[in-house]
C-alpha cells in the first residue's frame, strides 16, 4: 500500500473550570468544554505519533488538515471531522488521495449511482459519482469530484458510507485504507489507559503540556 497517514484528535477532559477559559459550550447542551484536544499523526503500521499539537478541548479539528504538508502520491485517512472541500480539492491537485467517513448532511449531485450484489441479492456495495460545489469568498466557485463508497460493517453491523477522491481504485482497498484508522484509536486508548491525569503542575497551558 502506498504511504498512509492517519490523523485524528481525542479530547482530555480536565478537572478544573479554571482551565482553558473562554473555550466556548457545547451548542446544544451548553456545557462547557473543559479540557485539552490532542491532534495527532500517525503513519499507518508505525503506531509512533509524527506529529502532535495541543489546543483547547473546543478547537475544531480541520485546521490540522494541510494540503501543502503533503506530497504526490500520499494516502490519508480521517473521520468526518476534517471534512473542507477547498482543502480536498487542494488534495486532488497536489495528487493526494484521501479517505474520510461520509457526513450525512453534505449537499452534492450524483454523476453515476451503481449498486453491487451479492449473489442472494443483498447489496455488496454501492459506488456514487458525484461532485461539490462550492463558492468562495473572492467569488470563486470550486467543483470537487469525489465518491461515495457505502458498504456493510460487519463488526458494526451497520452500513458505512466512505468518501474518497480517488476515482479508480478498488472499493475493499478504499474500505481497507479507512479501517486502518482503528490504530490511531487504540493508541489514544493506551495514552489514557496507561498515562492518566491525576494532578498538573500548574494551571497555565504550558504547565499543562508539560
Amino acid at each position: 500500500m502506498r504511504h498512509l497517514q492517519i490523523i485524528d484528535s481525542t479530547t482530555i477532559t480536565l478537572f478544573s473550570n479554571l482551565i482553558f477559559k473562554g473555550i466556548g459550550r457545547h451548542p446544544k447542551t451548553g456545557k462547557k468544554k473543559v479540557g485539552i484536544k490532542v491532534h495527532t499523526v500517525i503513519h499507518a503500521n508505525e503506531g509512533v505519533p509524527s506529529d502532535i499539537k495541543f489546543t483547547s478541548a473546543a478547537t475544531n479539528d480541520s485546521f490540522r488538515l494541510k494540503p501543502a504538508t503533503l506530497d504526490r502520491g500520499e494516502i490519508i485517512a480521517m473521520n468526518r471531522a476534517y471534512i473542507d472541500y477547498e482543502k480536498f480539492e487542494q488534495l486532488t491537485q497536489r495528487g493526494v488521495t484521501y479517505v474520510t467517513k461520509m457526513k450525512k448532511s453534505l449537499k452534492y449531485s450524483i454523476l453515476n449511482d451503481t449498486v453491487y450484489q451479492t449473489p442472494d441479492g443483498l447489496m455488496e456495495v454501492r459506488i456514487q459519482h458525484l461532485v461539490f460545489t462550492k463558492q468562495l469568498k473572492d467569488g470563486n466557485v470550486i467543483r470537487h469530484h469525489a465518491r461515495i463508497i457505502t458498504h456493510v460493517d460487519e463488526r458494526k453491523h451497520k452500513l458505512m458510507a466512505l468518501l474518497t477522491n480517488d476515482m479508480d481504485s478498488d472499493p475493499d482497498e478504499i474500505i481497507a485504507i479507512y479501517r486502518q484508522c482503528w490504530e490511531i484509536e487504540q493508541l489514544f486508548k493506551q495514552i489514557k489507559q496507561n498515562f492518566p491525569l491525576k494532578y498538573f503542575y500548574g494551571e497555565s497551558a504550558n504547565a499543562i503540556k508539560i
